[in-house]
């Protein structure tokens, strides 16, 4: 297949090389053209992929409408909250039987739009039926060594996610299908911001009893919000919901980790971002799930303490008072 790979961060360049090794065509695309030009020449991405050499059939290009031309799958990496301005430019694109397959984690902060329902609304694009979800347990710094990960491909049409699966799996990147898409773009964005609660508690060093409540609790808030949203509750129990929950909560590799561990040990969110070359998905998100839990009534304390610690500067261990000392309730509740 001809396959467009729209970002050139460590997941894009990741499975661009994946893609290729899968013997498709592929053009990474690169919004930055200076740094295009250095992936060009240099064949490694020094910021996000070191020491990984991205094979020279795959094309390079700054070229947004050259990228897209032709192919049959696009393939969003790019973070969430700059898919809109990155891919603005091609509102009038006419879309074909192109499939659009997103591997952003997040929920856009002003819409509080899904990434799906978000390319629908950029690219007025009416096909649902062509947008996949790949999500899933699995950081570019462990794929792009080819070690063994499982992640899921979601779909409204069932035919679709299959057609995804076969494209990407191969004997160390192996993909399960759903047709549960809405379940599995919440559980891939809300566990961002379990993974910055975590992050938090081992930066306050709060002990592992603490962590392992937070990220069984979460699972509880992310599922309570996806029933809202009509996501099907099995979805969270799978690999785009406790397994990447797990991972993220857990590597050392999770962005959103460590912001949340930088916090916890007393540093400003605006210093540890300003720090940082790749973005962390969660913090975003955790305003998008704020937002949405307010908008549908449904209480989610873990994202709460989180958005105040974030942006309202509350104190890590008040925030966990508050949590320990909420009104006892049974455990399904």
């Amino acid at each position: 297949m001809k396959i467009a790979v729209l970002g050139a961060g460590g997941w894009g360049t990741t499975l661009a090389i994946l893609l290729y090794r899968n013997g498709h065509k592929v053009t990474l695309w690169e919004y930055n053209l200076e740094y295009a030009n250095t992936l060009d020449e240099y064949r490694e991405n020094f910021y996000y992929l070191p020491k990984i050499k991205i094979p020279k059939e795959i094309k390079i290009t700054n070229d947004l409408e050259f990228a897209i031309y032709n192919k049959n799958i696009l393939l969003i990496t790019t973070p969430t909250q700059f898919i809109r301005n990155n891919l603005k430019s091609l509102k009038s694109y006419k879309f074909k039987n192109e499939i659009i397959v997103s591997a952003a984690k997040g929920i856009e902060n002003e819409s509080l739009l899904l990434v799906s329902d978000m390319i629908l609304d950029i690219f007025n694009y009416s096909k649902k039926e062509k947008i996949v979800s790949l999500s899933g347990p699995s950081h570019a710094e462990e794929v792009s060594r080819r070690i063994p990960t499982a992640v899921v491909s979601a779909s409204i049409n069932h035919k679709t996610a299959q057609l995804v699966q076969k494209v990407f799996s191969n004997n160390y990147f192996r993909v399960y299908s759903s047709s549960d898409l809405k379940g599995t773009e919440i559980g891939g964005a809300l566990k961002n911001v379990m993974a910055i609660a975590a992050g938090i508690a081992v930066g306050a060093e709060l002990g592992d009893n603490t962590k392992a409540a937070l990220m069984t609790r979460g699972i509880n808030e992310i599922m309570k919000l996806g029933l809202i949203l009509k996501a099907k509750r099995e979805t969270f129990f799978g690999l785009s919901g406790i397994g990447d929950l797990i991972v993220t909560c857990s590597s050392p590799y999770s962005r959103n980790r460590y912001v949340g561990e930088q916090i916890g040990s007393g540093k400003k969110l605006s210093a540890i971002l300003k720090e940082m070359k790749m973005v962390a998905e969660g913090v975003a998100t955790t305003k998008s799930a704020y937002e949405l839990s307010k908008k549908y009534k449904v209480e989610m304390p873990i994202v709460e303490e989180v958005y105040a610690i974030l942006f309202e500067d509350r104190n890590p261990h008040q925030a966990t008072k508050n949590l320990m000392q909420r009104n006892l309730k049974p455990e399904t509740g």
